[in-house]
C-alpha cells in the first residue's frame, strides 16, 4: 500500500487526518471544532482534504484488522 503524501500542505499530517476523521460532521462543524483548539482552518480546506485523503485513509483503516477480544 502506497504511503500517503502530505507534502506541500500547510498543516501537519495529524491535523489533516483528524479533520478527515471528523468528516461525518458537516465541514463547518469541523471548522468550528478545530477553531476551538486554536487552529484557523476553513471548511473549504477540510472539504478538499476529505476529497483528497479520505479514500486513502479509509482504505488503510479497512486493511488494518481490528482486535475484538
Amino acid at each position: 500500500m502506497a504511503k500517503i503524501s502530505y507534502r506541500r500542505h500547510r498543516f501537519p499530517p495529524t491535523v489533516i487526518q483528524h479533520a478527515v476523521w471528523l468528516y461525518h460532521l458537516s465541514y463547518r462543524d469541523v471548522e468550528e471544532l478545530l477553531a476551538e483548539r486554536g487552529l484557523d482552518i476553513s471548511y473549504e480546506s477540510v472539504r478538499s482534504w476529505v476529497l483528497k485523503f479520505g479514500p486513502a485513509i479509509r482504505s488503510r483503516s479497512a486493511a488494518v484488522p481490528s482486535s475484538t477480544e
